[in-house]
């Protein structure tokens, strides 16, 4: 029988193990960061871990319970004692009997991921869905009969030409109390609907409520879900946080997902009751750590791709996985939370964003309200990148958009040294193309290795792997070093200079970081294979809207997402994941996706603007377009094999090096 795999998530790091082998263990020889400090025994629990099973199509295998033994006596007393969450595991004592998924939950790693999605300071016009406004209401008169609802409905509509209300049952079973307590005045939540039109009251207070309410605008992203607590009086960001979407256990990717929801029975359900205990667990932190009740949030604004959407909403998404790529709804939603199973306050409006189409969602509709390309005299492309890309392009007379499944790699997955941005994670890089000596920074420290205060700084943590934007710059800097040619191959020892690049069997691998004990920091081809395949598709994406709106520049780029901030436009364009362009024309946007979700949760009007746009912006489909194939080969090559990025060499220099053995010994004989 074959040594069992182990796949361990969210670091997507993988390994075959020893048949017996503690999940400690193996995570120690894998190098996946999951915490224990007292030496296996059971004590301390900071080992827990949970296991993920079905059919795994992403990874090529079935996880089944079998798979890992039987809880032990140490569990058991451990769990009498102290408890363990339902599903956790002791990663020490817990066997590895067969091919397994094991995921490590944020409080057992020693190095926490930071999700790099905060709010930006953009200042958004206040005109919030829901407001407080303070009314007095008729008494009651036994010569008038009438309902003090209806009092309440009259009054509004006389000293706030509000109209069209609808008064839910909560508010009914308290009116005339708070009335009475309140000398026949009230002060009312109303929420007014953009989808209805309909003004509906949420709660009441007697007399004149000074207290504050609450929103909470959510980016639903395939690997990361960013969340921003609001003021709905001045549009203050009180506090942001992130967490890692729980459904990267099922497929990091989005087909991935896709296929899972296909293979399992219950996929779609599974895929669903995560992405929610997830969302759940992240408001509940966010309005604990802000000291915030939560009745007192009153609406939620979501955004996400096609598929996050469907299974927020509890759809099936197996539509979207196959042509026509059908969605269920493209429309803006509109419900209560407690739809989704989650509870804040009984009232609390969920607001969902509309899709584009079967592959570009409500975060690809955000971004647009974010960044409105639709008012640009001049030719942009925005470029929200992530493990799923959503790329616009356009101007005042016509928007395009597309998507684009880069997959996992800009994340660290499948990169051999590959992490998600945590504490000691490469994060950038600089090769001196004459010594080719390499230095670089690392999460948690604002020195470069090469400042002698950068290993004092980094005593806690240490260098761990190398994250997304580390990674497209190494590859970046290593082109343009002359240790990696166009078709991303890298040289040996001897034809590069350093003996940084070293053999692994019939190809070399370069040296980021010596590290002790023989880790070291590397990358190696198959990493750069896996970061062509995503450049190329992503550039690829652009082509495609470039000759769909019939033009062979751009005038400017934006690149949007949390990941796409840290990217380096410079190093971007020399890997070629973005087309030709200015340099002082390529900016970030930041999380563009959540700043639309803000600008939707504090103005009701930009809820009505960007239902109107998505019917204007025209889908183009990649999985079907004749030409992306074309594109996409010449893609991989870095820069490009086709195209000659003329503004991007007229400020850099690429060596004309050529590492594939082969043709150069054809060109020897000819």
């Amino acid at each position: 029988m074959s040594a069992p795999i182990a796949i361990f998530l969210p670091s997507g790091k993988r390994g075959t193990v020893k048949k017996g082998t503690t999940v400690l263990s193996a995570a120690r020889e894998l190098n996946v960061d999951l915490d224990s400090v007292c030496g296996g025994r059971g004590i301390c629990s900071k080992c827990q871990i949970t296991a993920s099973f079905g059919h795994f199509p992403k990874f090529g295998i079935v996880s089944k319970k079998s798979s890992l033994s039987k809880t032990n006596d140490v569990e058991y007393r451990y769990k009498k004692k102290r408890g363990l969450k339902k599903g956790r595991r002791l990663g020490c004592q817990v066997q590895i009997l067969g091919d397994i998924i094991i995921d490590v939950p944020e409080e057992s790693q020693l190095h926490k991921q930071v999700v790099r999605k905060n709010a930006d300071l953009r200042q958004i016009k206040m005109s919030p869905s829901t407001q407080l406004v303070y009314v007095e209401v008729q008494k009651p008169d036994i010569k008038v009969p009438s309902g003090d609802c209806e009092r309440l409905e009259e009054a509004l509509e006389y000293q706030w030409n509000i109209k069209n209300v609808t008064i839910t049952l909560s508010v009914m079973q308290t009116i005339q109390a708070k009335l009475r307590n309140g000398q026949w005045t009230l002060t009312c939540a109303i929420f007014k609907n953009s989808v209805t039109r309909k003004n509906e009251i949420l709660e009441i207070w007697p007399g004149y409520f000074e207290n504050i309410i609450y929103g909470i605008a959510l980016d639903i992203g395939s690997t990361t879900i960013a969340a921003h607590l609001c003021d709905l009086k001045t549009g203050n960001v009180i506090h942001s946080s992130g967490a890692m979407n729980p459904q990267i256990k099922f497929g990091e990717d989005l087909m991935s997902r896709v296929s899972y929801s296909m293979m399992n029975k219950a996929g779609s359900r599974n895929m669903c009751v995560a992405v929610r205990e997830g969302i759940k667990k992240l408001i509940t932190e966010l309005c604990a750590s802000s000291n915030v009740n939560k009745n007192d949030v009153f609406e939620v604004v979501m955004v996400g791709n096609p598929i996050m959407h469907h299974l927020l909403l509890g759809i099936d998404p197996i539509e979207l996985g196959q042509a026509p790529f059908a969605l269920s709804r493209s429309k803006a939603v509109t419900t209560k939370l407690v739809e989704i199973d989650i509870h804040l306050n009984s009232n609390t409006q969920l607001y969902i964003l509309p899709c584009i189409a079967g592959h570009v969602g409500a975060d690809a509709a955000a971004v647009a309200l974010s960044v409105s390309p639709e008012k640009s005299s001049n030719t942009v492309l925005v470029v929200d990148v992530g493990t799923n890309a959503e790329i616009l392009l356009g101007n005042k007379n016509k928007l395009l958009a597309c998507s684009s499944p880069t997959g996992p790699a800009f994340e660290g997955a499948q990169i051999s040294c590959g992490q998600r941005a945590a504490p000691g994670a490469i994060e950038n890089v600089r090769i001196d193309t004459t010594s080719k000596k390499v230095k670089f920074k690392v999460v948690g420290s604002p020195y470069w290795s090469d400042n002698e205060k950068f290993w004092p700084s980094i005593a806690k943590f240490g260098i761990t792997g190398i994250c997304g934007s580390g990674i497209i710059e190494s590859i970046a800097e290593m082109r343009l070093a002359g240790i990696v040619d166009e078709n991303g191959l890298i040289g040996s020892a001897a034809q590069t200079g350093t003996d940084l690049c070293v053999s692994e069997g019939r190809t070399q691998s370069f040296i980021l970081h010596r590290g002790t004990n023989n880790k070291n920091i590397i990358i190696n081809n198959s990493d750069i294979r896996a970061v062509q395949l995503a450049k190329a598709a992503l550039f690829a994406g652009s082509k495609l809207l470039m000759e769909e709106l019939g033009v062979n520049k751009v005038d400017q780029i934006i690149l949007a997402g949390a990941f796409g901030a840290h990217i380096s436009p410079k190093h971007a364009m020399v890997l070629g994941m973005i087309p030709d362009c200015d340099l002082t024309k390529v900016f970030s946007a930041g999380n563009a996706a959540g700043t639309g979700a803000r600008i939707a949760l504090l103005n009701r009007e930009a809820r009505i603007k960007i239902e109107r746009l998505v019917n204007h912006i025209q889908k183009v489909e990649t999985a079907m377009a004749p030409n992306f194939q074309n594109h996409f080969v010449a893609a991989s090559g870095i820069p490009n094999s086709v195209e000659s990025f003329p503004k991007l060499k007229s400020v850099v220099t690429f060596p004309r090096v050529n590492f594939n053995q082969r043709n150069r010994r054809r060109s020897k004989k000819n």
